[in-house]
């Protein structure tokens, strides 16, 4: 019989190992954004499929996005995506570590 363990518990126990937590660090702003995304998108009671087809893409292209590991996604992109979810993207840069 399985346990079940929450994502939270899960995500903690994980970034004790060292290279997992580098790689999670590298992609913690994707990660942020996708997060942000699901929220929004569940707040609204709305389908993958539905945001997609406000946005003009496909089901599977929000699932990658909403995933964390959406490569080389545009502003645009974003844009239409916030603007289907009634919300207005941000972009910040700031100065590194």
């Amino acid at each position: 019989m399985s346990t079940l363990v929450s994502v939270d518990d899960y995500l903690k126990k994980q970034k004790n190992d060292p290279s997992f937590s580098e790689e999670y660090s590298n992609l913690e702003d994707e990660f942020a954004l996708a997060e942000e995304i699901v929220t929004l998108r569940t707040e609204l009671n709305m389908t993958q499929k539905e945001l997609a087809s406000r946005v003009g893409t496909s089901q599977p292209a929000i699932a990658r996005l909403e995933s964390g590991k959406y490569t080389n996604v545009s502003m645009r992109f974003i844009r239409k995506v916030a603007q289907a979810l009634n919300a207005v993207p941000e972009l910040h840069i700031r100065k590194g570590k």
